[in-house]
């Protein structure tokens, strides 16, 4: 039951993943856009500039869990890599219990009134021309609920490891060891 909760998680924060990419396509042709207009015509708009900033927002807070559920966040691979993959397991489950998991909540506890102000007010940006705010506000509480729900999909993942009953391969690491990854670098660089 579990391990069913687990992939279903996984399978919600890669179905936005996938559509968050797209933002990712619009904040690059709006910033391409923009310099263009700015550059040949001599104006701009602060909406334009807000818009990147709330696609940027969208990507980094919406793809968050994404990056965790593929286990490609910022770690220390060359200390944890020469330690057994069951010692790595516990390692990642202190590790969301102990920091992710509490943090997340912290931020979900104080970002949800942080959106609901903003929502309930209407809140728009005090630049000319700006725009409304809520929407950027609402990414805070929505990042995290997501982050906190792959979080328990990877102690779900982490304590199934530990009990025997799945391999690591449901962690969502792409590479071996460092020392593996940089024999395949410069295996890699000996063929070009």
């Amino acid at each position: 039951m579990f391990i069913s909760l687990s992939r279903r998680i996984d399978q919600l924060n890669e179905k936005i993943a996938e559509a968050v990419s797209w933002a990712l396509l619009a904040a690059v042709l709006i910033c391409a856009g923009n310099a263009l207009i700015r550059y040949t015509f001599n104006r701009s708009s602060n909406a334009w500039l807000e818009i990147q900033w709330y696609l940027f927002a969208a990507i980094f807070m919406l793809a968050s869990a994404y990056t965790l559920k593929r286990d490609e966040h910022v770690r220390i691979d060359v200390i944890t890599g020469h330690f057994s993959k069951r010692t790595q397991a516990w390692i990642d489950l202190f590790g969301y219990l102990v920091f992710l998991l509490p943090v997340c909540l912290l931020v979900l506890y104080f970002g949800i009134p942080f959106a609901q102000i903003s929502i309930v007010s209407a809140e728009m940006s005090s630049n000319a021309g700006g725009l409304i705010v809520w929407p950027a506000k609402l990414l805070v509480p929505v990042g995290f609920a997501l982050l906190v729900l792959q979080g328990i999909s990877e102690i779900i993942k982490r304590i199934a490891f530990l009990a025997g009953r799945i391999d690591e391969s449901h962690f969502g690491r792409h590479g071996g060891t460092p020392a593996e990854e940089i024999e395949a670098i410069k295996a890699a660089n000996k063929l070009s």
